[in-house]
């Protein structure tokens, strides 16, 4: 029996060390909380009479499945042997660029609304805006309006990467991105324009 115990053991240790990195997942529940606080924010600037209809962030299912016998002995046993790295993935913190980056997203937020609410600038899939329709701008204005989207698509590439880069965490830039691509759409006013997943333009 001693004999055995001693390769069980290892293996226990091993599953442990490698509890380590399986736990370091992407938190998307906090994800949509952080993204909905900053979109919020830039949303308030929409001109009375434009304002968002804000709708609450989806609670996801777990995806983990319920553990019986000895599959439940193992995972306590190895919480016991080692902290959660989840516990720290929340994607809270900010820094001096983020607040500097949604500050400008703001101020920007008033010129581009009517854009939004005509239908001229719609939210694409991969979480920034394109003109989806300047025969729906002045010619006067298109110039103005292009440099808008871009300044905006400028801002939101580097929220996203920076929010991955202050939570120490930069290989999430994408799923952080992705999960702003939903919430803009989720949090933005009925009438507004956006792209779905096949790349067709959809009118909330």
């Amino acid at each position: 029996m001693n004999t055995l115990r001693i390769p069980t053991m290892l293996m226990l240790l091993l599953l442990a060390t490698a509890c380590v990195t399986i736990n370091v997942y992407f938190p998307a529940e906090a994800a949509e909380k952080a993204a909905d606080r900053i979109i919020l924010d830039v949303y308030k600037n929409v001109p009375p009479g434009q304002a968002p209809a804000a709708e609450p962030a989806p609670q996801p299912g777990s995806s983990t499945q319920p553990q019986t016998g000895s599959g439940r002995a193992v995972s306590m046993l190895l919480d016991w042997l080692i902290t959660p790295a989840r516990a720290e993935a929340d994607l809270s913190r900010s820094s001096p660029a983020i607040q500097q980056i949604t500050a400008r997203m703001e101020a920007r937020m008033r010129e581009l609304a009517p854009y939004y609410s005509s239908g001229a600038v719609g939210m694409t899939r991969d979480g920034r805006i394109d003109v989806r329709d300047q025969k729906l701008v002045a010619l006067p204005q298109r110039n103005a309006v292009k440099t808008l989207v871009a300044d905006e698509n400028r801002d939101r590439d580097a929220l996203y990467a920076e929010m991955a880069r202050a939570n120490d965490h930069p290989e999430w830039e994408s799923e952080i991105r992705a999960t702003f691509a939903r919430r803009w759409v989720d949090n933005a006013r009925k009438g507004w324009w956006y792209m779905d997943n096949s790349g067709g333009w959809k009118q909330k």
